[in-house]
């Protein structure tokens, strides 16, 4: 049986996290009116999806707009690091390429932030003191989300004390797939309520939610939990961020502010590795959303290897020749 929270037995600060916005803040009140509710969202043309994606996949952006989508771009990554290897010194030395990118040009721009594991989230912190870098720190038993609920929100407590302004979650994907959505929506929040002043992103790993239906599902989901962003990908599984997943997800947030006036941020991760996947991207939101998204408050790159292709492109912009890629650090 799926456990139901009972809201006056909340705290008040706790229920106002619980409560969606209006118009909808009635839909959370049970599990069948949340599926109600979530089945009722208009589905997804998937055929459709994949050609206007495809469309605007054509669009080319030339010599003054380039060089703006470039270094837009780069000040959009969260330059990341997220394996079992990670060392205290390989954090330095990322968070020291997230403060100058390119050492031979100080006109760059710098990163959005660093992404780490939640133990290493002090290490990026001391590193990127005075610079307004964020620290994120994947949290909630990432990138599996297979641990109870008081293991997952003591993940987050800790990477909030270690100096993460950032947490990156993975929602239960279990739970969801076997339509316990209410049960996903109050973990969301629970983790919401741990962050305190952390930003919260919430990873739908939607290489494992099947259809693109779900995904649209799983984003609102999301955000009517109170998520600040909503994320692709882990970057573990494959498929990561595709152009139509990232189409749906954007669309989910053009219309979540249409109805509730609250402006949530998207964040793909996972495959985008070249200055042609990120201007792909940049389109799609310009197309989607808006500009008001083209900034790194609202939107960002889950990526490593993506600042490397950017620099190297900018640098050919800004010399007239290409550099090989020893002229870029290796992450």
């Amino acid at each position: 049986m799926t456990h139901v929270l009972d809201p006056d037995a909340l705290p008040d600060d706790a229920r106002a996290l619980m409560a969606p916005l209006p118009p909808y803040d009635d839909v959370t009140r049970s599990d069948s009116a949340f599926r109600t509710f979530l089945h009722g969202l208009p589905g997804v043309d998937q055929v459709g999806a994949e050609a206007r994606v495809a469309m605007l996949g054509t669009r080319s952006i030339k010599t003054t707009a380039k060089a703006w989508a470039i270094d837009t771009a780069i000040s959009m990554v969260d330059l990341t690091t997220l394996e079992g290897a990670d060392t205290p010194g390989k954090v330095r030395s990322l968070a020291s390429k997230a403060k100058q990118p390119d050492p031979g040009d100080p006109t760059c721009p710098t990163v959005a932030a660093v992404c780490v594991y939640g133990d290493l989230a002090g290490v990026a912190r001391e590193t990127l003191a005075g610079t307004g870098i964020h620290v994120a720190a994947v949290a909630t038993a990432f990138p599996s989300g297979r641990a109870s609920r008081e293991v997952k929100l003591a993940d987050v407590k800790d990477a909030v004390a270690n100096g993460a302004d950032e947490i990156d979650m993975v929602i239960d994907r279990g739970a969801f797939l076997t339509g316990r959505y209410l049960d996903v929506f109050e973990e969301i929040v629970a983790v919401k309520e741990v962050c305190g002043d952390a930003h919260l992103k919430v990873i739908l790993e939607t290489g494992e939610l099947v259809t693109l239906d779900n995904v649209r599902r799983a984003s609102w989901i999301a955000m009517l939990a109170g998520g600040d962003f909503i994320k692709t990908s882990t970057g573990k599984i494959s498929p990561a961020a595709t152009l139509p997943v990232s189409l749906v997800m954007l669309e989910a947030v053009r219309d979540f502010r249409a109805a509730t006036g609250r402006q949530v941020g998207f964040k793909p991760a996972g495959g985008i590795r070249t200055t042609k996947d990120a201007m792909k991207h940049l389109v799609l939101i310009n197309e989607t959303v808006g500009p008001d998204w083209l900034d790194p408050d609202w939107f960002r790159f889950g990526a490593s290897s993506l600042l490397n292709d950017l620099l190297l492109q900018r640098q050919k912009l800004r010399t007239g020749h290409y550099s090989g890629p020893d002229y870029v650090t290796i992450d």
